[in-house]
């Protein structure tokens, strides 16, 4: 009975490799693997065992002809899929280029060595700053670990001076913090919490973080009516203070834009043949006039006027 479950998953792991939807293995094929790995059977034991991998919901075609051929025509992930997660990979700036590389070949093992060849073939990785520092993964491990375990988490927290040299925060103290969760935003993992330094729910990036313990104590339990979507849009978007609504002037092909930045409900009305109105709502800050600036003057600030006159204040200071 043992040389038998072994006889299948090596028929299993063989087809898993060596075919696809447009790759067969025959009969004889593996037979011919079944050897090379010290096992031999019968011709006619084939089918039994492809019938039992299909027995327990594996995805196997069979071709009857002189000679049977089979196939694995569906892997866990789809070709298109494996593409989709090694771009994603790849391109990253939170991951190491030695992990991009380790995870990319990982994910290749996801399909047949067919396909593999043909994602390699097909990857285009655009030069991007890549993280030199190993032990990320090590910390969201951690920090992982101590939001599913209910636990606080101490760490450094540091920044960088003039002299791209790292200094520590809180004046080189540890920080208590209790972990609820980790978002990834724009390319950078952070993890959402509440701090005992701040007494209130933060952020901090995940690779400023060092050497990060798990504590014995318990997390502070999180705030029933707190709201993670709400959370992050404050943080991470322009919307981290009192609201005010803008009507902004643009032309009409930033209209994508606007909807990406403030989504499909967003008001909107066209002006004349070249610009239309967006009435946005916003706290105004630093973060809002640099995301105005970036469009050259294509999109415009024009009421209330006291926030046009900030902006025109701002872009005054920057020219001194």
């Amino acid at each position: 009975m043992a040389e038998t479950k072994s006889r299948i998953l090596y028929i299993l792991k063989y087809l898993w490799h060596n075919t696809d939807a447009e790759h067969y293995a025959t009969t004889g094929d593996i037979l011919t693997y079944l050897k090379e790995n010290g096992i031999s059977c019968d011709r006619k034991t084939i089918p039994g065992d492809i019938a039992k991998l299909c027995d327990i919901g594996i995805d196997i075609e069979e071709e009857r002809s002189r000679e049977n051929r089979y196939s694995l025509s569906s892997h866990l992930f789809t070709l298109p899929e494996v593409k989709l997660l090694m771009d994603a990979v790849e391109s990253s700036k939170f991951i190491t280029a030695k992990k991009s590389s380790e995870l990319a070949n990982k994910l290749s093992q996801m399909t047949s060595v067919y396909q593999s060849e043909e994602l390699k073939r097909n990857i285009y990785i655009s030069e991007r700053v890549k993280p030199m520092n190993e032990q990320i993964y090590y910390l969201v491990d951690n920090i992982n670990t101590a939001i599913n375990q209910g636990k606080q988490i101490s760490f450094l927290y540091y920044h960088y001076n003039q002299y791209r040299e790292e200094v520590p925060n809180n004046d080189g103290k540890r920080y208590h913090f209790s972990p609820y969760y980790l978002v990834w935003n724009e390319d950078h993992y952070y993890v959402v919490g509440f701090c005992e330094k701040h007494q209130r729910i933060t952020t901090f990036r995940v690779d400023r973080m060092k050497s990060i313990s798990i504590l014995c104590s318990d997390a502070v339990p999180q705030p029933k009516d707190f709201n993670l979507p709400d959370f992050t849009r404050q943080v991470f978007d322009m919307y981290d203070g009192t609201k005010e609504k803008v009507t902004l002037l643009c032309k009409n092909e930033l209209m994508n834009y606007i909807v990406d930045k403030f989504g499909d409900e967003v008001e909107t009305s066209p002006t004349d043949n070249s610009h239309f109105k967006a009435v946005v709502e916003v706290s105004v800050s630093q973060t809002f006039f640099a995301w105005v600036f970036q469009f050259n003057g294509d999109i415009i600030i024009t009421n209330p006027s006291a926030i046009v006159s900030r902006y025109r204040e701002m872009l005054e200071n920057a020219l001194k």
